[in-house]
């Protein structure tokens, strides 16, 4: 008698598979893995990381949207601040810590156009780094 509970318990469960994977079928998804065929509406841009030693009268290119990420080395990324000669172009980003995460100093390109940039450490030390940052259209 038990054998009989399980085999039937066993094609119950077997027909309610496979009544829900016909369902699955006829049922088009709406989620955004649903399909690989489709491409995003905005595409990423990857950010332009410079270690902060490489930026002295250097000229980095970005295009609207990227971002510049500026590696510190062993100096605090909260400790640059910048000044941006033209801020319709670019926008310093602070480097912080937040929640065990470290996010960079960087720059956001807002617009095509070229700015002057000079950053300075509140950690003092070193000489200001300033740099041309050049923004194209995508």
């Amino acid at each position: 008698m038990n054998s009989t509970r399980i085999f039937g318990a066993s094609v119950a469960i077997a027909a309610a598979l496979a009544l829900s994977a016909c369902a699955g079928e006829s049922t088009p998804s709406t989620s955004p893995s649903a399909s690989t065929s489709e491409s995003p509406a905005t595409p990423v841009i990857a950010p332009v990381t410079v270690d902060s030693n490489d930026l002295q009268a250097a000229t980095v290119e970005l295009v609207v949207g990227q971002v510049l990420n500026i590696n510190t080395g062993d100096l605090a990324v909260d400790s640059y601040s910048a000044e941006v000669s033209d801020d319709a172009v670019a926008e310093f980003v602070q480097g912080r810590e937040e929640g065990g995460a470290v996010f960079n100093p960087g720059f956001e390109a807002i617009a095509e156009g070229s700015t002057e940039v000079t950053m300075t450490n509140a950690d003092g030390g070193i000489q200001p780094l300033e740099f041309t940052i050049e923004v194209t259209a995508r």
